[in-house]
């Protein structure tokens, strides 16, 4: 038997058009108004809006992040709980390999961490973590595993290549039409401030976005762009967080280079002063690149307003405050990088992005959703509410408020970095390939993703 959500308004990037939507099995079959009910399940949808299912393209639901044996305080099943909960029915995580294994290994690894216990639908972005004629011949290898995107680190020791290994990488991923995600950051420029600071005994978290400052993210996306240049490979910034990165974006797409902007919630709704809070509270927002100015933030919002910015996705990684981030109390420099924040996206662009009128629900919807799913080449499996497409659908009730509280959500870390903040409208229920799978902010069938297998996207 088929269910018929009835009386509801679909939304794409596009427009809105208020349409009964037919859901048999995992697909959406039909479309349209006075759609028949015999034979289906109906659900009454008046008065709420029909999304594409969230899709959150940076996430680290699984990471240990080189300091000892610390890993995140969420899993896959943790952190999947917690994203489909509020609407996002897939992820892309970052499959993170140990230094001297196999990208192949490492796929293998993640597969058996996310099969069988992922809450969403899942794929990957493959990190390339360092560069040898190994690692090369797997390049093609993950493309025909149905991992078309990799990453790369212009920071971190434990992390980061050289450029003229990003040169090779990207002239290897090229030929295979794949996409590359870089963290932009000048690495060495961030150890030498951070041992200054340190040698300072300037030590409390104020001074940590003091040691990544602007311009440290700015020359790292200005260098990665010229290194994509000459390498002719459309490229993806994640976590772009400055006024200076996105003017060298603009520079960069004057001169015709395809380059795709991912920024996330905290730079948008989150800003530096933080760092300053009591008690040590402002190693809950440790994370990188830091929060930033309020300038910034303007800056960041007048891109995703003009399309400046493409796409908003979460970079997840979840530490407890109390044993992890309280490691650096006496040392900011220990404490780990990364917040959580995959269940609280969706609610986050709506309340301070559609609902103050700064984007219509429709750049939302292209936002956390559709045009995510064409740079991935997840689209149209994912993406948009049209027949044919997989059945993940959002019922957003726009009515809904609420509180963002530690104490209340799914995330399985002890704080968030949005305590406190008000929201409106929220996920009614939630539909993973026809089956619905939330209702009200709770899951009601858990472990229901699978993996998702991506060929090579047009965009490239």
């Amino acid at each position: 038997m088929s269910i018929l959500l009835k009386g509801g308004i679909v939304v794409s990037a596009k427009g809105r058009r208020q349409l009964d939507v037919r859901i048999d099995g995992e697909k959406i079959v039909e479309m349209g108004t006075h759609l028949k009910t015999e034979n289906s399940t109906v659900e009454d949808v008046t008065e709420c809006f029909l999304l594409p299912g969230f899709i959150d393209a940076h996430t680290h639901l699984e990471l240990n992040n080189g300091k000892g044996s610390m890993g995140t305080a969420d899993n896959f099943y943790t952190g999947s709980k917690a994203a489909v909960a509020k609407g996002t029915t897939a992820v892309i995580d970052m499959a993170t390999p140990s230094k001297g294994s196999s990208l192949k290994d490492c796929l293998a690894a993640w597969d058996q961490l996310a099969k069988g216990n992922s809450s969403c639908d899942y794929t990957y972005h493959m990190s390339i973590i360092e560069w040898n004629p190994a690692i090369k011949a797997e390049v093609k290898a993950m493309i025909d595993a149905g991992i078309t995107s990799f990453k790369m680190y212009m920071a971190y020791d434990n992390l980061r290549t050289t450029d003229a290994e990003i040169f090779e990488a990207m002239n290897e991923i090229h030929k295979y039409q794949g996409m590359l995600g870089i963290h932009c950051e000048n690495g060495d420029m961030v150890n030498e401030m951070i041992a200054q600071f340190v040698a300072e005994g300037k030590l409390s978290p104020h001074y940590h976005p003091l040691t990544r400052p602007d311009s440290v993210e700015a020359e790292a996306v200005e260098r990665y762009l010229m290194i994509a240049d000459l390498a002719n490979l459309p490229v993806n910034i994640v976590h772009l967080s400055t006024k200076r990165s996105l003017e060298a974006v603009k520079r960069a797409r004057a001169r015709n280079q395809k380059v795709f902007v991912e920024t996330c919630p905290q730079y948008l709704v989150l800003d530096e002063h933080l760092y300053d809070g009591p008690d040590f509270e402002g190693a809950k927002y440790v994370c990188s690149p830091p929060l930033r100015s309020i300038g910034d933030q303007q800056a960041l919002w007048d891109g995703v307003i003009d399309g400046q910015v493409n796409t908003i996705s979460t970079d997840h990684c979840s530490f407890n405050f109390e044993g992890q981030k309280t490691i650096g109390k006496e040392d900011f420099s220990k404490i780990p990088n990364g917040m959580p924040g995959v269940e609280t996206r969706p609610e986050l662009i709506y309340t301070y992005g559609v609902t103050t009128g700064k984007i219509s629900l429709e750049r939302m919807v292209g936002l956390i959703s559709e045009d995510i799913a064409k740079q991935f080449a997840l689209y149209p499996q994912k993406g948009i509410i049209q027949a044919g497409s997989d059945a993940d659908i959002v019922i957003w009730d726009p009515k809904t408020t609420g509180v963002i509280s530690a104490t209340t959500q799914l995330q399985n870390v002890d704080y968030t970095p949005y305590d406190g903040m008000q929201t409106k409208g929220s996920a009614k229920a939630v539909y993973l390939r026809g089956q619905k799978v939330a209702e009200n902010g709770q899951v009601i069938a858990e472990k229901q993703g699978k993996f998702i297998f991506r060929n090579i996207s047009k965009n490239n």
